[in-house]
C-alpha cells in the first residue's frame, strides 16, 4: 500500500497534477481518472488531487484548460467525420467530464492566451528572482566561510607561537632549577667544609689548628 504523503505541495507536484489533468481533458478523459493517475504518481489520495486542483492549479492554467477543451472538441469532430459513434460519444465524453458545455476554437479569445502567457511570465519572473536571491546567499555563505578559514588561519598561527612560547619558557624554568639545584648543593657542601678542623703547619714541624 503506497504511503499517503502529509507534506506541503511542491512546484514539481502542481506541475505533475497540471500535466496530467490537461491531458485527460485533451483526450476526453474524466478529472476523477486524472486525479487517481497523479495520486498514484506523488503518493497522495485522489480527495486531496482534487482539491489542490480545483482550490490552487485550476486558477494558473485557464487558458491551458481552454485550449485543451477546444482540442478535445477538434478529436470529437475528427471522429464524427470518420464515421465513429458521434452523438454517443460526444454525450459520453460531455457526462465524463462533467460539464456539458461544448467550448469551440472561437471560444479561445487572444485575451485569455495573454493571460495564460502573462501568468507564465510572472512565473518565470518569480523563479528569476528566487535563483538571484539564491546566487546572492550562495555568495555570502562562501565570503563567510573564507572570513572563517582566514580567521581559522590566523588562531592556527597564534597556538604555534603560544606553543613555541611555551616550549621556550619550559626549556628555561628547567635549566633555572637545574641552576638552583647545584648552587644549593655547593652551599651545603662548602658548609660541610667550614664545620671540618683546619691545620697549618709552624716552623718546627708540628700542626696545630686553626679557628
Amino acid at each position: 500500500m503506497a504511503t499517503i504523503r502529509q507534506d506541503a505541495w511542491t512546484p514539481d507536484d502542481d506541475l505533475i497534477l497540471a500535466e496530467v489533468t490537461l491531458r485527460h481533458i485533451r483526450e476526453g478523459g474524466t478529472q476523477l481518472r486524472a486525479f487517481e493517475e497523479v495520486g498514484e504518481r506523488i503518493g497522495r489520495t485522489p480527495a486531496a488531487c482534487g482539491f489542490r486542483w480545483n482550490s490552487c492549479v485550476r486558477k494558473k492554467y485557464e487558458a491551458a484548460i481552454a485550449i485543451a477543451k477546444a482540442q478535445r472538441q477538434k478529436r470529437n469532430q475528427a471522429r464524427k467525420k470518420g464515421g465513429g459513434s458521434s452523438q454517443a460519444s460526444a454525450d459520453s465524453n460531455a457526462l465524463e467530464q462533467g460539464r456539458g458545455d461544448q467550448v469551440s476554437e472561437e471560444s479561445i479569445s487572444i485575451d485569455a492566451v495573454i493571460r495564460f502567457l502573462r501568468q507564465w511570465k510572472q512565473t518565470y519572473q518569480d523563479m528569476n528572482r528566487k535563483i538571484k536571491s539564491l546566487e546572492k546567499e550562495l555568495r555570502e555563505a562562501e565570503e563567510k566561510l573564507a572570513a572563517l578559514e582566514k580567521e581559522k588561519e590566523e588562531l592556527e598561527k597564534q597556538v604555534n607561537v603560544v606553543q613555541s612560547d611555551y616550549r621556550t619558557v619550559n626549556d628555561d624554568y628547567k635549566t633555572l632549577i637545574q641552576i638552583m639545584d647545584r648552587a644549593r648543593k655547593l652551599a651545603v657542601l662548602e658548609n660541610l667544609d667550614e664545620d671540618k678542623p683546619r691545620f697549618k703547619m709552624d716552623a718546627n714541624g708540628n700542626l696545630e689548628r686553626i679557628d
